[in-house]
């Protein structure tokens, strides 16, 4: 049996952002072991993809920091013998895991760090879409509609369990969800124009179901506190997967330019992206069933930057205070009225 690595150690939304590459990879390689190298908060992820059929876990921040720890974590790699690898990721880390690895055949793109690592580099096309970049990678063909593949996972019962459970408690007819968190503060949208899309959706007799993880526990209480009608605060209760099966009972959900967009599209709804300080054409833009976004364009210093910053670089974040809540209620509402 051919073993197969494929390496994504990025964030959630990445990982996400992932599994069509890995569904098709196992299409194309259907007797193959495929295992994902995947760091502690994506792990959940990989195990509930029924193409993957291994997790390698690397914890970058705690066990496997130290140059040390790095070598000893390459040798359990190279024990395992792969014979081929496939890294999205980009790091000088991974590019080092994989040259210590010691596979056959290793594949990479042309802007990772030590590229010359991989004995195969593939092109990083910027503006292509993520889930393009990454179908490029495994070498699987895709017209214009076909790389659109819903990122697909399989629930537990006990996550089904959970999420019924929590919705029994509270009402459920018109749900939208909303998710104003992100790591980076020039990705999200203000609290106070968030506080206006919700007011005037719960005043349309939707339910506002607010999701995001702890960090963003705070944030949500500080939108949802004085807003009359249903709004539910889910930030922190639940986990990616949960948060995923969860979204699969919504009409709609409205993100920032964040991981939560990704579970939306993995839960096959629409979903309205909001771009700040980055733009759709790097690549991350909800794809699936009528998903749209929302950017103020025209400014020169956008975008400043592909991730975002902690505070505007020019300190007047323009390209979220020109962004009115008028115009993304009335995109919202075109997306629900297409139902």
């Amino acid at each position: 049996m051919k073993k197969i690595l494929f390496i994504q150690t990025a964030f959630p939304g990445d990982a996400v952002l992932a599994l069509p590459a890995l569904e098709k990879l196992k299409q194309l390689n259907p007797e193959s072991q495929i295992d994902v190298l995947c760091i502690p908060s994506t792990e959940e992820i990989f195990l509930a993809a029924p193409y993957v059929d291994n997790t390698v876990v690397i914890d970058k921040r705690k066990k496997h920091k130290s140059l040390n720890s790095l070598f000893q974590f390459a040798n359990e790699l190279k024990s395992k013998n792969y014979d081929s690898i496939y890294s999205v990721h980009r790091s000088l880390r991974t590019s080092l895991l994989v040259l210590l690895s010691e596979v056959k055949e290793s594949y990479g793109f042309s802007n990772a760090s030590l590229k010359y690592v991989y004995k195969k580099v593939v092109p990083y096309e910027l503006y292509k879409h993520e889930v393009q970049r990454n179908l490029d990678l495994i070498g699987s063909a895709y017209d214009k509609e076909s790389w659109k593949i819903r990122p697909s996972v399989k629930f537990s019962e006990e996550v089904i369990t959970k999420v019924n459970n929590f919705l029994q408690t509270i009402e459920t007819e018109n749900l939208i969800a909303v998710a104003p968190g992100s790591v980076w503060a020039t990705k999200r949208y203000p609290a106070e124009k968030w506080k206006k899309v919700i007011s005037y959706f719960s005043e349309k007799n939707y339910s506002v179901l607010l999701i995001g993880g702890r960090d963003d526990e705070t944030l949500c209480d500080s939108i949802s506190e004085n807003i009359d009608g249903k709004v539910f605060n889910a930030a922190g209760k639940f986990s990616i997967l949960e948060s995923i099966n969860l979204l699969t009972h919504c009409k709609l959900l409205i993100s920032n330019d964040s991981a939560p967009a990704h579970f939306g599209t993995s839960a096959g709804i629409k979903v309205l992206s909001i771009y700040c300080s980055t733009i759709p054409e790097f690549g991350f833009y909800p794809y699936l069933n009528g998903s749209r976004f929302v950017s103020y364009n025209g400014l020169k210093c956008k975008p400043c930057g592909i991730h975002g910053h902690n505070n505007c670089p020019l300190n007047h974040f323009n390209c979220a205070n020109k962004l009115s809540d008028a115009e993304i209620i009335k995109v919202a509402e075109e997306m629900l009225d297409e139902y």
